[in-house]
C-alpha cells in the first residue's frame, strides 16, 4: 500500500477525517477520569454520554483520588452538585439496554438511579435501538459539543486504576469495599472539528434511543475542514490545563460498526480499518486488546507478515478471561487466532503476552480491556471495539485514528507506544526507546527489559478444551450478525420504530396530557422518591402493614400500569417486603391484574385508534400476535420491545384473544419474577455479604430465564416454519 493513499480513507476505512487542534492518548482511568471532571466543571451547556454501562457510583477522579474542588467524588453525586451550580447545564447518559446476562454485574435498576432519582436536567436513557443479540457499546463523552473522549472506558465501577497497578493499591475498591484487580484502559481526548463530529454521532446515537432509528449523521467528507460551520467560532475552550497535547492541527479519522438495521444499512469501517492497516505495516503492529478472535484479522496478519519478512506483531491481552462463558467462547477463539500465527510459521515474529505484576499471587497480572493498535510510528489508534466477530458486525463502536504526515507526529506516536511498553515492564519510556533504537525490533528490545517482577509475560493458551462444543458457543456468544429472530420477530421489528408525531384525536390528546400529568406527580414531585426500592417499601408498609399489605401491593401493581410505572421496581419492591413463595403469588397476582386491565383498555381505545397513531408497526405486532397466540405472547414478554404497560396496550387492541393473552403473559414472565422478588428477597445479602444459598437461587433464576427466553423463540420460529410449509403445500 502506498504512503500517498494513506489509511485515513473517508467512506472506506473511517468515516471522516476531522481537524482537530489537540488531541491526547489518555492512559489508564485515573488520567482519563480526572480529564473527564475537569471538563465537565467547567461545562457550561451540555454533557453527553453514551456507553455500555454507566454507573452512578463511579469514582470520577484522577490519581489524586480525593477531590479537592468540594464535588462528590461519584458520578451521579457530581452530576446533581454540577447542575445546582450551572442553571443551563443538561446531562444527556445513554447506555445499553443490557442483557440479563450482566445484571448482576451493574448498577441494580439504572433508569432509577440515573433517571428518576435525579434532577430533572440529567435525563438518562436505555438504548435498545439494536438488533436481536446486538451490543450498544460505544463509550464516547463530549462537553458542550467542543471536547470529545472516546476509547474503550465506560464511565463504571471496577475500572478505576492508575499507570503504577499497584496489586493492594486501598483505593482500587468497588461501592461494597471489595477490591478488584488492576486494570488498563485507554482513552483519546480531542477538540474542534474532531469533537463536534463526535458530537454530532452521539446526538444521532440519542435521538435513535428517544423515539426512531435515524441515519448517521451527514459530514462533508475530505481532509481538512470536514465539519466546517459545526465548530463555533467562540468555542469554549475545555482543555484541562494539566494535559500537554500529543498532537497539535492533525487530523483524526472516526471508525464505526453498527450493524444493519431497520431501514439503515450496515457500518463496517473497523474492520476495514483493521485490515488497511495491517496491510500498510513494515516493521511493527502493537496491538492491546481484551478479545482476540477475529480470524479474518489472523489472515490478514499473515499475509502481511509473508509479504513483509521483517514484520514484527505484539499482541497484549489479559492473561485470563473471568467468566466460564469468555473461556469457551473469547479465549478458545483466541487459541484458534494463535493457532493460525504458529500453523503459519510465524511465532518467532508473532507473540501473546500479558503484563505480568510481582508477588501476584494468582498471577493473572493486570486487567487488559484497553482496545489500541499501533503500526510501525505511522498509525494510532484508540477506540471501543474488541478484536473479536462482535464489534466488525454486531455491535455499535467508534475507534479514534491518528496517521502521522510529520516528524512531530511520528515521534509522538512512538513516544506513546514506548510509554505503553514501559508501563508494563515497569520502566522509564526512554529505556524502552532506547532498547529499540539499539535493537532494531521492538520483540529484541522486550528480551533486553526486566523478565520479572512488572514485565510482559507470554500467556501460556492450553489446548483447545470442547472442540465443536466451543466453536458452537463462541458462535452465539461472539457472532458477527444479528442473531437470527423467529418469524414473528421480524415481523414486530420490521420497519423504523414509531416516531413521535402530533396526536390526531382530541380523545388521545386528552388522554396523553392526563397521563402526562399523572406521571409527572410521581417523577417531578418529592413523590419522585417512590421509584427508590427502599423508600417504596417503606411507604407501603406505613400504609398497609399486616394482613392488607398484599392486598395493597396488588393495587399497587395496578395503579402502577396505569400512570407506566415500571413494573421491575414493583416486583423487586415485593420481593424485598414478604417472603419468598408469598412474595411471588403477589406479584404474579398483580402482574396479570395490571396486564388485564391494560388489555382492557387497550381493546376498548381499538386498533383503528392506535393504528393512528404508531402505524403500521401495531398492525405488523398485531398479526404475529395473533398468528402465533400463547407462544408469541410469552416470547413477547422476554424481549426489551417496550414498557410492560405499552405492550399490554398494544396487545389489548391487537386481534388476539384475552385468554391466550394471560397465559402468555404468565409463561413469559415467570422467570423474570421468580428472579426479581428473589433478588428483592436476598438483596441485601447478595449486595453487601452474599452467601451460597441466595447466590444460589439467583444463579438458578437467571438460567431458567435464559434457557426459557432461548426454548420459547426456538419453539416460535419451528412452529411458525411448519405453518410456513403446510400452507405452501
Amino acid at each position: 500500500m502506498s504512503e500517498t493513499r494513506g489509511i485515513l480513507r473517508p467512506g472506506e476505512t473511517v468515516w471522516t477525517v476531522a481537524q482537530a487542534p489537540r488531541a491526547a492518548a489518555l492512559i489508564d482511568a485515573a488520567a482519563t477520569f480526572g480529564a473527564m471532571r475537569a471538563a465537565m466543571r467547567a461545562a457550561r451547556t451540555r454533557i453527553l454520554v453514551v456507553g455500555w454501562d454507566i454507573d452512578s457510583r463511579t469514582p470520577l477522579v484522577g490519581d489524586e483520588y480525593d477531590p479537592a474542588d468540594g464535588l462528590p467524588r461519584e458520578l451521579g453525586p457530581f452530576l446533581r452538585a454540577l447542575v445546582a451550580r450551572r442553571p443551563r447545564l443538561r446531562v444527556d447518559l445513554l447506555l445499553w439496554d443490557y442483557a440479563l446476562l450482566y445484571g448482576l454485574e451493574r448498577e441494580l435498576l439504572p433508569e432509577v438511579k440515573l433517571d428518576w432519582s435525579m434532577p430533572r436536567r440529567i435525563r438518562a436513557r436505555l438504548d435498545d435501538v439494536l438488533p436481536i443479540g446486538a451490543s450498544h457499546h460505544q463509550k464516547i463523552v463530549v462537553v458542550d459539543g467542543a471536547l470529545a473522549f472516546c476509547g474503550g472506558l465506560d464511565l463504571a465501577i471496577r475500572r478505576w486504576d492508575t499507570r503504577a497497578h499497584a496489586l493492594d493499591d486501598p483505593r482500587r475498591r468497588d461501592p461494597d469495599g471489595a477490591p478488584y484487580r488492576p486494570f488498563h484502559d485507554a482513552q483519546m481526548m480531542v477538540d474542534g472539528e474532531a469533537a463536534a463530529a463526535l458530537s454530532a454521532l452521539a446526538e444521532a446515537r440519542w435521538r435513535q434511543a428517544e423515539g426512531g432509528y435515524a441515519a448517521a449523521p451527514k459530514l462533508r467528507r475530505g481532509k481538512g475542514s470536514v465539519l466546517r460551520g459545526r465548530v463555533a467560532e467562540k468555542a469554549p475552550d475545555l482543555w484541562p490545563a494539566e494535559i500537554v497535547p500529543d498532537f497539535r492541527d492533525v487530523g483524526v479519522g472516526i471508525a464505526r460498526t453498527r450493524p444493519a438495521f431497520a431501514s439503515a444499512p450496515a457500518i463496517r469501517e473497523v474492520e476495514a480499518l483493521y485490515e488497511a492497516s495491517v496491510a500498510a505495516a513494515e516493521r511493527t503492529i502493537y496491538i492491546e486488546n481484551q478479545f482476540l478472535t477475529r480470524e479474518r484479522i489472523a489472515r490478514a496478519l499473515i499475509a502481511r507478515m509473508r509479504e513483509v519478512p521483517g514484520l514484527e506483531v505484539l499482541l497484549v491481552g489479559p492473561n485470563v478471561h473471568q467468566s466460564w462463558l469468555e473461556e469457551h467462547a473469547m479465549n478458545a477463539g483466541r487459541r484458534r487466532f494463535v493457532t493460525l500465527l504458529r500453523e503459519a510459521g510465524l511465532s518467532d515474529r508473532a507473540r501473546l503476552v500479558h503484563p505480568a505484576l510481582p508477588d501476584d499471587p494468582t498471577g493473572e497480572g493486570v486487567m487488559v480491556h484497553a482496545k489500541l493498535m499501533f503500526v510501525d510510528d505511522r498509525l494510532l489508534r484508540i477506540g471501543s471495539a474488541n478484536l473479536n466477530n462482535r464489534s466488525m458486525g454486531l455491535d455499535s463502536e467508534c475507534d479514534l485514528a491518528i496517521e502521522a504526515h510529520t516528524d512531530e507526529e511520528r515521534a509522538a506516536i512512538a513516544r506513546i507506544r514506548d510509554g505503553l511498553v514501559a508501563e508494563h515492564a515497569g520502566v522509564a519510556p526512554e529505556r524502552v526507546g532506547a532498547a529499540i533504537a539499539r535493537e532494531g525490533s521492538l520483540l529484541a528490545a522486550l528480551d533486553t527489559l526486566p523478565q520479572e517482577g512488572r514485565h510482559l509475560a507470554p500467556i501460556a493458551l492450553a489446548p483447545a478444551e470442547g472442540g465443536e462444543l466451543a466453536r458452537r458457543i463462541g458462535e452465539i456468544a461472539d457472532p458477527e450478525t444479528p442473531i437470527a429472530t423467529p418469524a414473528f420477530g421480524a415481523e414486530m421489528f420490521a420497519g423504523q420504530p414509531a416516531q413521535r408525531s402530533l396526536l390526531r384525536t382530541l380523545k388521545l390528546v386528552l388522554a396523553a396530557l392526563a397521563v402526562a400529568a399523572v406521571v409527572a406527580l410521581w417523577r417531578f414531585s418529592p413523590a419522585a422518591d417512590l421509584t427508590d426500592p427502599a423508600a417504596l417499601v417503606a411507604r407501603l408498609e406505613a400504609l398497609g402493614a399486616g394482613p392488607f399489605a398484599p392486598l395493597l401491593v396488588v393495587l399497587a401493581f395496578v395503579v402502577g400500569g396505569l400512570v407506566v410505572f415500571p413494573v421491575t421496581v414493583l416486583i423487586t419492591v415485593t420481593g424485598m417486603m414478604f417472603a419468598p413463595v408469598t412474595a411471588i403469588a403477589v406479584a404474579t397476582t398483580g402482574v396479570m391484574l395490571s396486564a388485564a386491565l391494560m388489555y382492557a383498555i387497550g381493546r376498548a381505545v381499538g386498533r383503528g385508534a392506535l393504528e393512528r397513531r404508531m402505524g403500521r408497526r401495531t398492525r405488523a405486532v398485531s398479526k404475529a400476535l395473533a398468528d402465533s397466540g400463547i407462544i408469541a405472547v410469552a416470547a413477547l414478554r422476554m424481549l426489551p420491545v417496550a414498557p410492560f404497560s405499552v405492550v399490554n396496550l398494544v396487545v389489548g387492541a391487537s386481534r388476539i384473544g384475552i385468554a391466550d393473552y394471560l397465559a402468555g403473559t404468565l409463561v413469559g414472565m415467570a422467570p423474570g419474577l421468580v428472579m426479581l422478588t428473589l433478588l428483592g428477597t436476598r438483596l441485601a445479602e447478595v449486595l453487601a455479604s452474599p452467601d451460597p444459598w441466595a447466590l444460589a437461587l439467583l444463579g438458578i433464576a437467571v438460567l431458567a430465564w435464559l434457557a426459557l427466553s432461548v426454548g420459547m423463540q426456538v419453539l416460535v420460529y419451528r412452529i411458525k416454519r411448519k405453518r410456513r410449509a403446510a400452507r405452501s403445500a
